[in-house]
């Protein structure tokens, strides 16, 4: 599966611990069976989680049956790209890394918006 980034370069993993992804490879690799558009890697936050759950999207309560650990405060996770510009609407977006996100986002999310919120680790 060859999928790129927002700026047209090989996606980076975003995750493998949790273990993210629509096809749970730990890249926000995504293709026509992706309704969510799972596709913008976030550092997620206490006010993002927040706002998630809020808004019906309880991404911090583990559910083993699907697989899923609950995402904490630093975790990288591949967001709906819907959620993400909701959170953003609502003042709640989190930080994104941008090489770990796909380009299929831009579809949804304008590129300035995606830079506003980009993630920086001081990591050389």
């Amino acid at each position: 599966m060859e999928n790129n980034n927002i700026f047209g370069q090989p996606l980076i993993a975003c995750s493998h611990e949790p273990l993210t992804g629509y096809f749970r490879d730990g890249c926000c690799n995504t293709d026509k069976t992706d309704q969510g558009v799972h596709t913008v890697c976030i550092v997620a936050t206490e006010e993002f989680l927040a706002f998630s759950k809020a808004a019906g999207n309880d991404l911090s309560t583990p559910v083993p049956e699907w697989s899923f650990p609950g995402i904490k405060p630093g975790d990288k996770w591949c967001l709906c790209a819907i959620r993400f510009k909701e959170a953003y609407e609502n003042n709640a977006a989190p930080k994104v890394i941008l090489e770990a996100t796909n380009e299929k986002t831009l579809e949804i999310v304008e590129m300035d918006v995606l830079i506003e919120h980009a993630y920086y680790t001081d990591k050389v």
